[in-house]
């Protein structure tokens, strides 16, 4: 209710005045090399989002690529088109299907990588709201919630792994039925040792790198999908963009993230000389893109994953 009722505000501050005609004229005249580019540098940005969480379920089992990647692609599908971020339920029953990993410890990996882009999302927009002006005043206030909430994430995801002696020292004196404090004392560990795939220089150093290239491939989309409609956006406001939708993201939200993205796409590109109907041409095509792209990938990753059974031993490629 609260996600409906955001996105129809937003939607409507959105969309207030705006020229549907020049909306529907500026996606008509679209070019289709640069789309395909676009959908390019979504794809590449996917696929190295699934090698990204290959590395933190690889601290604990070994993982073909493709079972990742089609399993990381049905849970954005799931975030794409159901509430509540659905998809990293599936994406995690998914993958502790086809291993012998507990769904604790897989979602406890999906939401850590998770936090880490919060993290690095913060650290992007600081230093491109350092020298971008004028700076939308809605990121202002919200960056500094999300920069708690990720300095909380940073010292949990640093702090808990060492204290598992502590809980289990707590779960063991806390009366309660024998049965419940073993489901419990289960229910620690595999979150601990989620956590502690990140207490390693080589995984933490990989999944940094690829976050960083990841964060360049989806600018560089914004880039061609943006060419594609005629208009021009640098590598500094695309990454400002970027960096908007990903905290509009963190709200309640509708299914697509309807209302939250126009709203951002059209404060941010605004001041940088985008019309308020150009940038919603824009922001129309980048989430039929994405979606196309999701729907590509994400059906024959649920169809693929949902042929194999748990115990088969059999790892997609």
């Amino acid at each position: 209710m609260l996600s409906s009722l955001l996105a129809g505000v937003l939607l409507y501050f959105s969309v207030r005045g705006v020229d549907w005609g020049r909306v529907g004229r500026t996606i008509a005249g679209a070019q289709w090399r640069y789309l395909a580019a676009a959908a390019a540098f979504i794809s590449t940005s996917f696929f190295l989002r699934a090698l990204r969480w290959r590395i933190l379920l690889n601290a604990e089992t070994w993982f073909s690529v493709g079972t990742v990647f089609w399993a990381n692609m049905a849970g954005y599908l799931g975030n794409n088109f159901l509430p509540a971020r659905a998809g990293e339920l599936i994406r995690s029953f998914l993958i502790s299907n086809r291993s012998s990993l507990s769904k604790t410890y897989v979602l406890t990996t999906a939401l850590s990588e998770r936090l880490m882009d919060v993290i690095a999302l913060v650290l992007w927009s600081s230093l491109i709201l350092l020298g971008v002006n004028p700076k939308p005043q809605w990121m202002q206030g919200l960056f500094k919630t999300m920069a708690m909430v990720a300095g909380a994430g940073a010292v949990a995801i640093l702090l808990l792994p060492h204290t598992g002696g502590l809980v289990e020292d707590l779960l063991r004196r806390i009366p309660m039925p024998e049965g419940l404090r073993t489901r419990l004392l289960h229910l620690a560990e595999q979150i601990l040792l989620g956590l502690r795939a990140f207490h390693d220089w080589s995984r933490l150093t990989g999944f940094v790198l690829l976050t960083v290239v990841i964060w360049v491939s989806d600018a560089c989309g914004v880039i061609a999908g943006s060419r594609a409609l005629g208009l021009t956006i640098s590598f500094r406001v695309a990454l400002l963009l970027l960096s908007g939708l990903g905290l509009g993201s963190a709200l309640p939200s509708t299914p697509g993230y309807v209302g939250i993205y126009q709203f951002v796409a059209v404060t941010v590109l605004t001041p940088f000389g985008i019309g308020r109907d150009e940038a919603l041409a824009y922001i129309l095509v980048a989430q039929a893109l994405g979606s196309v792209v999701m729907l590509a990938f994400g059906l024959p990753g649920l169809y693929k994953l949902k042929a194999v059974r748990r115990g088969g031993g059999r790892q997609l490629s």
